[in-house]
């Protein structure tokens, strides 16, 4: 009988491991053809920096007063897409949720691109990106500038570690079992990568506590990064930027951002790998019910966010207000409401919406719905100045962002998404030793 379970156990790990290895070692023209496309697109926004880094910030739509535009709201948006590595692996996964198993890695491998491009992001904002050297070497202490930059740099070395650590076991059995089947280089990779593991049960107790280590340690970090972000706002008397509530408005945002990022990942990757038998309708509806929670906090912060000061009506308030509501930013405004937060929650409470496709639309309507959001927190504030505007040009009362700026601003979602289809592709989207373990498969004699 001890036999046949050994048999069984074997069958059953060879099929896990061929099934989350295929993708590695299979050619996809879709995929290729996905690949050159995001590359042709990213030399053609390089092209267009190339004229920015030489004409300067002018070709831009940003001026005196709107000074932050584009760049610094996708800035906010890549932060906050990065947050779902640690809502995923650290705030569910140490409350015991087996399920994000198939998930968890998708999270961070978002999480490590985004937080990255928003490193990037904040380069491409600046007029003289040579002076960068200066932010380390001349920084305050008391410049939210600094904070920012700190807690960004270390969210992203423990993304990295999240993502590499928990890949070991998973780059032993590449090592043992792709060698032939894919490329000489791509095998002599996963030999590196691996550092020598072999699978022994010191070593698994020692990754264990060290994952929990991180996870625990990433919790603080990913608040922080988020909350400081805010304060870049928070810390002036802008209104619209005036608020106490902006540290856990920004990071709940960030949740349901991440959260739809995450979704419409699960999709594609599902779909393109033929990996429906790993992420089931059961993660989708997981993932719905978790949007859905995160979306409710944020819109009770959405409701505090504009219910106060619309109450109060200040002067400053009144003009911010009306804008939004009613004025040049009234169509954003009410559409990203709707699709980017409203809806979602409507449709997430539907059991029969928490389908793969339809959590995938979900998905694309809150990423999209949050980057808009990102704009509106970012530029109505700066066009209500509390100095007159007198004696300028008109375009300086009002921001329109140039081809240019766009086309920058797409070129660096686009090597984000790069990132994530470079990664997903060249390592396991689903981790082989933790699927493994959870189905109660011994792997140990495999490595």
């Amino acid at each position: 009988m001890s036999d046949i379970k050994n048999i069984d156990q074997k069958a059953t790990f060879e099929k896990i491991r061929e099934d989350l290895l295929r993708p590695i070692k299979t050619r996809y023209w879709g995929y290729n053809a996905w690949i050159v496309g995001l590359i042709v697109f990213i030399v053609i926004a390089f092209w267009a920096y190339s004229i920015q880094l030489n004409k300067g910030l002018v070709v831009t739509g940003m001026r005196d007063y709107v000074s932050w535009g584009l760049y610094i709201a996708s800035f906010i948006f890549f932060v906050a897409v990065a947050l779902v590595g640690m809502l995923i692996s650290a705030v569910v996964g140490l409350l015991g949720q087996k399920w994000i198993i198939p998930v968890g890695r998708i999270a961070e491998m978002i999480a490590l691109a985004f937080v990255m491009m928003a490193g990037i992001v904040i380069v491409v904002d600046m007029g003289r990106p040579d002076r960068l050297l200066n932010v380390f070497l001349h920084f305050r202490f008391q410049s939210p500038i600094f904070w920012d930059v700190t807690v960004v740099t270390t969210y992203v070395v423990i993304s990295f570690l999240l993502l590499f650590l928990p890949l070991l076991p998973d780059l032993g059995i590449m090592r043992n079992h792709l060698k032939g089947d894919v490329p000489k280089w791509k095998w002599n990779l996963y030999n590196i990568l691996s550092l020598g593991w072999v699978g022994t049960p010191n070593q698994y107790k020692i990754l264990h506590k060290t994952i929990r280590v991180l996870l625990i340690l990433i919790v603080p970090v990913a608040l922080s990064i988020h909350t400081v972000t805010s304060w870049l706002s928070a810390l002036t008397l802008r209104s619209g930027w005036d608020s106490t509530i902006f540290g856990p408005y920004y990071v709940t945002g960030a949740f349901v951002a991440g959260s739809g990022a995450v979704l419409v990942a699960m999709y594609f990757i599902r779909r393109g790998y033929s990996l429906q038998e790993y992420i089931t309708e059961y993660h989708f509806d997981k993932m719905g019910k978790l949007m859905v929670l995160t979306a409710l906090v944020y819109l009770y912060f959405n409701l505090n966010e504009f219910l106060v000061p619309a109450f109060k009506m200040k002067t400053a308030d009144s003009h911010h207000i009306h804008t939004l509501f009613t004025g040049s930013y009234a169509t954003m405004f009410w559409l990203t409401q709707t699709f980017g937060l409203i809806l979602p929650i409507i449709l997430g409470l539907f059991k029969k919406m928490r389908k793969p496709f339809p959590m995938m639309l979900i998905g694309v309507s809150l990423v999209v719905g949050a980057f808009f959001k990102r704009v509106i927190i970012v530029v109505p504030t700066l066009i209500h100045a509390y100095l007159p505007m007198q004696n300028i040009p008109k375009e300086f009362h009002e921001y329109n962002p140039t081809g240019i700026e766009i086309t920058i601003t797409l070129g660096v979602i686009a090597i984000a998404v790069l990132i994530v289809s470079i990664l997903a592709k060249l390592f396991p989207v689903i981790p082989i030793w933790e699927v493994a373990h959870e189905k109660g498969v011994d792997i140990e004699k495999d490595l």
